[in-house]
């Protein structure tokens, strides 16, 4: 049961849930289920009528709430009160139906609404001693396995145009090993949405072992990664309800490693400077690699 008190950000309260509701028990899982899916009903509940519409009890509702670190059901009802006014200050009018001209604006609406409610479940403090270990680490490995590998890459090139050298290989096996070589005064970030990828796990047990400091990125608060993590970066789990699983918490953690290596540049004080000339690098070895007037392919 957690004993400290959450008080997530107007819009954050669902987010926050949903990332918890992975770690409870069945009955637990029941009653949350219940708070995310119908919100507006359930602020209007006594503890008794969500006890019945769960089929669980009171005692089950109220350890509920103190699981997901409110410190009750009026709080939680607070809570859930401020969201949907907030919600419907600011409600989008779109709906999605047939036809792209309908189906596509209500997708990009739905991830805006999501990703708005998404930073409901972060640590700030977190992610800012995240932030002062990577920039004083000796060494920086990025591990991911899956569908979080592509967020992985491109967070390891945004951090070499910003003059902070990282190690980020795509084969697992070579995770392990890099992992392995690791040192106290070392970072390795972890990105993995479940936070429960196998081979990736593997990858942070080992940097572990060695000392290192694990900066995990997750959608689930209390997966084996966000275990195993010195510092935990949670957001994404909302994008979990979405029925058509078109999109994922990938959206939300590659937006986190985004602002976790700007903040890290800024850190650096070095952003300005150097990604223009990391830039012409770049550039040069595309052209070298296809001259002008060269044929190519794809």
């Amino acid at each position: 049961m957690s004993t400290a008190t959450v008080d997530p950000p107007i819009g954050g309260t669902l987010a926050l849930i949903r990332s918890l509701i992975p770690s409870l028990g069945p009955r637990e899982q029941r009653v949350a289920q219940e708070v995310v899916d119908v919100p507006d009903v359930v602020a209007m509940l006594s503890v008794s009528d969500l006890a019945t519409r769960t089929e669980t009890s009171s005692a089950t509702v109220i350890r509920t709430c103190q699981s997901l670190g409110f410190k009750g059901f009026q709080h939680l009802r607070l809570l859930l009160l401020r969201d949907l006014g907030a919600e419907s200050r600011n409600e989008v009018t779109g709906q999605a139906g047939e036809g792209s001209r309908n189906r596509v604006p209500a997708l990009f609406e739905a991830a805006a609404r999501d990703l708005r409610e998404a930073l409901g479940a972060l640590d700030y403090d977190q992610f800012d001693a995240a932030v002062a270990a990577i920039v004083s680490a000796r060494r920086l490995l990025i591990v991911a396995n899956g569908g979080s590998g592509p967020a992985a890459q491109m967070v390891a090139l945004r951090f070499l145009t910003t003059d902070r050298p990282c190690e980020a290989p795509y084969d697992s096996i070579t995770q392990q090993l890099s992992a392995r070589l690791l040192h106290a005064d070392d970072v390795c970030i972890a990105v993995s949405d479940s936070g429960m990828n196998s081979t990736t796990i593997r990858a942070v047990e080992a940097a572990a072992a060695s000392g290192a400091t694990i900066v995990g990125v997750t959608s689930y608060a209390r997966s084996r990664l966000s275990e195993l993590s010195t510092h935990p970066l949670i957001a994404g789990a909302a994008f979990h309800s979405w029925a058509d699983g078109a999109i994922t918490g990938n959206v939300a953690q590659l937006l986190i490693l985004s602002a976790l290596q700007d903040a890290v540049a800024v850190a650096m004080n070095n952003s300005a400077e150097t990604a223009p000339a990391v830039m012409d690098e770049v550039m040069g070895i595309v052209e070298g690699a296809y001259p002008t007037g060269a044929d190519t392919v794809g």
